[in-house]
């Protein structure tokens, strides 16, 4: 068993050390690489329910003109997420990530006279979990230019863990309009300011905050994975260098290529033309596999006709 290495440098006594390749499944030496290790992480799957959409003016006035007859939902879009890290009290090692997802819902509104028309709002969910992110006491300080930014080498950060959340677009499972009677109107679960850039998504207007008129409820299933990071180095064994095999140097005149010679080697779209089968296709013989040899999987007796008509003899 190979004594176990405790520091960066080159592996004396590997057969390829010299050799410039790495061959025989050996390495070069090792590294000391810095990185982002994952310290805790969850994985979630909800479904969201009745969570109010807050319309532009004229979709709310639409709502509270009456005679809606049918809400269809539509889509449902996340245009970002807010993170927030705080270290838990009298927990050692452990942090509170509080996230809130904003997304763009649109409903189709049926009324009892004219044509359906398309209404769109802002939809707003909290969620907070508790994940196990490490210690650490040294204060970060790096020369990485920041645009438009302070003097990095005199601004410390604190060595708090990184939170990342990885969410797919929600799907949107169910909408209702609300009567003002039957709506929830207290102000745990109310939004009381939009940020300008979400605003910018609905056209720059002012939605409807309040909780007077009718309201839309929507419910959506999303799914979400979340994770704490934080900077870490580590000890990794390295082959060789790593040398880009495709050669993407311009071998026409002046830098340029002949396009008719850049499109022969596209290759065709079969795919395209011919939608692949899934995998699990249901096999439509079922006798013995290839018995007659000629692979389609039927029964036949040697030296007599097929009975899957693929071929008469073996």
């Amino acid at each position: 068993m190979a004594d176990k290495i405790c520091c960066p440098g080159p592996i004396c006594g590997s057969s390829n050390t010299n050799s410039g390749t790495a061959s025989g499944g050996g390495f070069r030496e090792a590294v000391c690489v810095h990185t982002k290790k994952v310290y805790d992480s969850c994985r979630s799957k909800e479904c969201l329910r009745d969570i109010r959409v807050y319309l532009c003016p004229d979709a709310q006035e639409l709502l509270n003109s009456g005679g809606i007859v049918s809400v269809k939902p539509r889509t449902a879009e996340l245009l970002c997420v807010k993170i927030d890290v705080e270290r838990v009290q009298f927990n050692r090692g452990f942090y509170t990530v509080d996230i809130r997802f904003f997304y763009r819902i649109e409903c189709e509104v049926s009324c009892a006279v004219g044509r359906p028309r398309i209404i769109d709002g802002l939809a707003v969910f909290d969620k907070r979990v508790v994940l196990f992110g490490g210690e650490g006491g040294a204060r970060v300080f790096s020369s990485q230019y920041v645009e438009n930014g302070e003097d990095v080498q005199l601004c410390p950060n604190s060595n708090k863990p990184t939170a990342v959340v990885e969410v797919v677009d929600p799907i949107l499972l169910d909408a209702r309009v609300v009567a003002p009677e039957t709506s929830c109107n207290c102000c745990c679960c109310a939004l009381h300011e939009v940020p300008q850039s979400l605003g910018n998504c609905f056209g720059g207007e002012d939605l409807v905050l309040n909780h007077s008129g009718y309201q839309l409820f929507v419910t959506l299933g999303q799914f979400a994975i979340i994770r704490l990071e934080r900077d870490i180095q580590l000890l990794m064994p390295a082959y060789d260098i790593c040398l880009p095999r495709r050669d993407c140097s311009n071998s026409g005149v002046g830098g340029e290529q002949d396009p008719c010679e850049v499109f022969s080697n596209f290759e065709f779209p079969i795919d395209a033309f011919f939608p692949p089968r899934g995998e699990n296709v249901e096999c439509l013989f079922t006798g013995a596999a290839d018995a007659n040899n000629c692979g389609c999987g039927c029964s036949g007796t040697a030296g007599t006709g097929s009975s899957c008509g693929c071929g008469n003899k073996r």
